[in-house]
């Protein structure tokens, strides 16, 4: 019964996972004004994320980037009753810097520090699913050095080694919101409130991956690119486990079982392990310019989010647990346009299309999975000679999506799943600085 009672309680608050929320698609502030296209372009030290084949055509000797994104989103979940609550989201900021060296007339070297996973999450301590999700925050750290070669006038390729470090932290309620005054009506006071949550933290080990790519101009107006950017997995070793309660008589009325004692004792004594999957991206794109000043571009990303089947935890003083996932694969549809004004000012749009992996019938709201339409926009000013100021913006509304998810809880016998329906919006500013000379 003991080995019972522990496995749903592990099942109840391990469900830890990324989606297509958390690949944040902001690595340039002036790609992100062009739907984040850029596969086929020659971006200079930014062609390290897009695509390294790019920087062999450097026009500069030294080429610098560097930017920031602010995040304002907000995840809104509805009942099957109609009752709403909203997310209160921290703002998040995705960052990047890009430096890159031409060595040669045909050989260029780089370096570039992104932050493409990551993500800020915050329901609230006594929401409805708050024995899900209180909160999460995810974040991943890439560095990528790399080279890139001009075979010929019109052909490079590139190669970048991907080196990530990460980390999650996430808190959840050991029980649903009421279960004290639903067992016991003399605590009828802790009627909306989660008696107890669980804290789950890990540091990722150094992982490794690799990032190829390959650019061809068909002609002085059409070109072709071809990027690959490898799965990397986050292994959290030694990820730590700790409760804490509401107030004494919360923790005093859940310890009057001696088997949830138990529970508690061996959640805080345990540490854990788990891989989380970061899926392989492929990316076409083409690029088409109409004019001296007017240039179009499409982008097809195919992203292999297949690949996570499941999330294991493995843990040191309870049962391992195994949370099922199945994602599909997905692609992201992108189209741009850049229109150069004068000497001193560029303007971009874009658009994308962004499809979830998440099953709806397999669908938890850490990581509130839906498809997603994202409108962008942006400009550059040339301050001088080499220097420019890159701003952007980007809305992204996520479709309605009604899902659901089985509720392994203990105060839950009739295995009532979690249902309801999910939409999202997202308001995103962007700038960076680029220096070439």
């Amino acid at each position: 019964m003991k080995k019972l009672l522990l496995t749903k309680l592990f099942c109840l608050i391990l469900m830890v996972s990324f989606a297509e929320g958390y690949q944040v698609n902001l690595q340039s502030a002036k790609q992100s004004g062009m739907g984040h296209t850029g596969v086929a372009l020659r971006l200079g030290a930014e062609s390290m994320h897009f695509n390294p084949a790019g920087m062999a055509f450097m026009t500069s000797k030294f080429s610098f980037s560097a930017g920031l994104s602010g995040i304002f989103s907000t995840i809104s979940y509805e009942n099957l009753a109609g009752k709403s609550v909203d997310t209160d989201n921290s703002m998040s900021t995705p960052a990047f810097f890009y430096a890159a060296y031409k060595a040669t007339d045909d050989l260029a070297f780089g370096l570039a520090f992104t932050t493409p996973y990551g993500s800020s999450l915050k329901w609230g301590d006594n929401w409805a699913g708050a024995h899900m999700v209180q909160d999460i925050s995810l974040k991943a750290y890439y560095f990528q050095p790399t080279v890139s070669y001009k075979i010929a006038d019109n052909l490079s390729i590139g190669a970048g080694m991907m080196i990530m470090a990460g980390s999650f932290d996430l808190n959840k309620g050991l029980t649903p919101v009421g279960a004290l005054a639903a067992l016991n009506p003399a605590l009828s006071k802790y009627a909306d409130v989660v008696p107890g949550a669980v804290n789950l933290k890990g540091d990722a080990e150094i992982a490794y991956g690799f990032n190829v790519g390959i650019l061809y101009d068909f002609n002085d107006a059409l070109s072709f690119g071809l990027s690959y950017r490898s799965k990397m997995s986050a292994e959290v070793e030694k990820g730590e486990v700790k409760t804490s309660y509401y107030d004494a008589m919360t923790k005093g009325a859940l310890f009057s079982n001696p088997q949830f004692a138990a529970v508690d004792g061996l959640m805080n004594a345990s540490t854990f392990t788990a891989s989380l999957p970061m899926p392989a991206n492929t990316t076409f794109g083409v690029a088409y310019k109409a004019s001296e000043k007017l240039t179009l571009t499409a982008d097809l990303q195919f992203v292999q989010w297949s690949e996570y089947e499941d999330l294991q935890f493995d843990f040191t003083q309870a049962p391992d647990v195994t949370v099922d996932k199945d994602y599909d694969d997905t692609f992201v549809y992108r189209i741009g346009a850049e229109y150069v004004a004068n000497d001193m000012f560029t303007f971009r749009a874009g658009a994308y299309y962004d499809e979830t992996p998440v099953n709806k019938l397999k669908y938890n709201p850490e990581t509130p999975g839906m498809n997603k339409l994202g409108l962008t926009m942006g400009s550059t000013i040339t301050l001088m000679k080499g220097l420019n100021v890159d701003l952007a913006f980007t809305y992204i509304n996520g479709a309605d999506i009604e899902a659901t998810v089985e509720d392994p809880n203990m105060f839950n016998p009739a295995k009532t799943p979690f249902a309801g329906t999910y939409s999202s919006v997202a308001f995103i500013p962007s700038v960076g600085v680029s220096y070439n000379f």
